[in-house]
């Protein structure tokens, strides 16, 4: 089962924290379809957050369809997001453990090792394309036409 943490000092919202663990889980299998999620009060008790926060969460994996409620029983995951190669238990999840003991060793912080890991993705991905802008179209001028019973 997953174990929420919720960093209150990050600036992101809390369900939208939620919504990532709960991703991030499911991308590395930690979650697997039919796991059933804990409850909103177990979360609740567990962080201490609003019971409404859990929720909106839980809705928005909903809508991702990643998870599905089932009244009087839960809400269970639908569907994974894992890749055999960033399991758990993969050899490259090792060799992530292993720089990141170096780049500890050699005196980098969390948030270094984190600037650091976001430069080498930013620079091996290309940024998405921004969407298009919205243009409206131009407005047709109305035309009016002269009817007979205008002159009466």
């Amino acid at each position: 089962m997953i174990a929420f943490r919720i960093d209150r000092r990050s600036g992101v919202a809390t369900y939208l924290q939620l919504v990532h663990q709960v991703r991030q889980a499911l991308r590395l299998g930690v979650l697997e379809p039919g796991d059933r999620l804990p409850t909103a009060r177990e979360v609740v008790e567990a962080v201490a957050v609003n019971p409404n926060t859990v929720l909106r969460a839980y809705r928005e994996l909903e809508r991702e369809g990643l998870v599905e409620p089932r009244p009087g029983r839960g809400t269970f995951v639908r569907r994974s997001l894992a890749r055999p190669a960033a399991a758990v238990d993969s050899p490259l999840r090792a060799e992530a453990a292993a720089w990141v003991g170096r780049a500890r060793a050699a005196g980098l912080e969390r948030e270094d090792i984190a600037a650091l890991a976001a430069s080498v993705l930013d620079e091996s991905f290309p940024p998405p394309e921004p969407p298009l802008p919205f243009i409206p179209a131009p407005r047709q001028p109305q035309t009016h036409t002269h009817t007979q019973e205008e002159d009466t």
